[in-house]
């Protein structure tokens, strides 16, 4: 495996996994074929299942040049959806889809997943988004993946977004995280020493047999040697693309800041692996609206109080990074909710999923 972190550092590649819609009823279409097609601002790309669409924008320079990359892309496959009949929204996950119902893409990978998973894989009906940071050096790469470990709850709590699951509200701000539980070699990564420790004991899977090669481990956050990259992906498809860069604006300043502790000779703070779970645990259940544990302080404060500290801790990273203006996102996430309080928002004025739908469907297009 031979790493690229040959930078520039804090270069930014945003993905996100859209649903496919009927415009009428605004259930998954089986529909991916009729939305593949080139664009100059990155790809459109099919995914495990054929209701499920992924733009990805190439690598930028900053968060300006990918925002504008984002909404082209966002556009491009919602102009393409209109012109072939479908609509597309942005969520953690549908609330009313069913796994039954959707067909799994017929590309090789994907058959080999539902081989080797079956229901696991099957019943994977949710939406992510991931965002990549490029790095220049493989073992400052592993030390942020490290230190990113103590940030996926805090990000899974302003990126909450799938309260619905198959018609039922599931008390669960992220109903995202858990299904996706069900993977193997997912949640928060194990602790690698080094780019050497690492690289070991990926080639021990990968000589083994359990798995083909490390884009097989679905961690909340992983090196992409391949890319140069470090991976976030622990967080819900957002329906507002500017909560999408609000969010990658500060997973870029978080990068900035463990990559200088990197290069300060600085060591990380151990803490145990369960507490780390639990945090994101409990982002999953409360979001915004509950309490995560302060690792440092030992302290249980709210999930929004943490986010308001994070948040004025790393602003000076994000103004170096020209970012400070995406950051406007966050504060309107800690004002106004997240997306699961939106959807509930909208949802039981009426108790009306369509409605509930087609508001997410506006706001993804707009």
């Amino acid at each position: 495996m031979e790493p690229k972190f040959t930078g520039p550092a804090y270069t930014v590649g945003i993905e996100e996994e859209l649903m496919i819609l009927d415009p009428d009823s605004y259930a998954l279409v089986n529909a991916i074929d009729d939305l593949l097609e080139d664009s100059p601002d990155g790809q459109i790309k099919p995914e495990l299942m054929e209701s499920v669409l992924e733009i990805s924008t190439n690598p930028c320079a900053d968060l300006r040049e990918a925002g504008a990359a984002l909404r082209s892309l966002r556009r491009q496959v919602r102009d393409t959806a209109d012109k072939k009949g479908l609509a597309i929204g942005s969520a953690g996950t549908h609330p009313l889809a069913r796994w039954e119902d959707q067909r799994i893409t017929a590309a090789p990978r994907y058959r080999d997943l539902v081989q080797e998973l079956r229901f696991v894989a099957r019943q994977e009906i949710i939406f992510g988004l991931h965002v990549h940071i490029g790095l220049d050096d493989p073992n400052k790469a592993i030390h942020v993946a490290n230190g990113m470990r103590v940030h996926v709850p805090i990000l899974l709590a302003l990126s909450a977004n799938s309260p619905y699951w198959r018609g039922d509200d599931t008390g669960l701000a992220s109903t995202r995280m858990p299904i996706f539980r069900a993977f193997p070699r997912v949640g928060i990564p194990p602790y690698y020493k080094d780019w050497d420790d690492y690289q070991e004991r990926i080639a021990f899977m990968v000589d083994t047999g359990v798995m083909e090669d490390y884009t097989w481990l679905w961690y909340d956050v992983r090196p992409h040697p391949n890319f140069g990259t470090v991976e976030i992906r622990a967080m819900d498809a957002q329906t507002h693309v500017e909560h999408t860069l609000a969010l990658a604006a500060l997973i870029q300043a978080m990068v900035k800041e463990l990559s200088e502790h990197f290069e300060a000779g600085k060591e990380l703070a151990p803490y145990p692996y369960e507490m780390l779970d639990e945090n994101k645990w409990l982002a999953s259940r409360h979001g915004l609206e509950g309490n995560l544990v302060d690792l440092p302080h030992r302290e249980t404060v709210s999930a929004k109080a943490l986010a308001e500290r994070l948040l004025d801790r790393l602003r000076e990273h994000a103004q170096d990074l020209g970012a400070e203006a995406e950051l406007d996102g966050i504060k309107d996430l800690l004002e106004r909710g997240n997306g699961a309080q939106r959807q509930r928002k909208v949802y039981e004025a009426n108790r009306d999923y369509s409605e509930l739908l087609q508001d997410i469907v506006e706001a993804t297009g707009s």
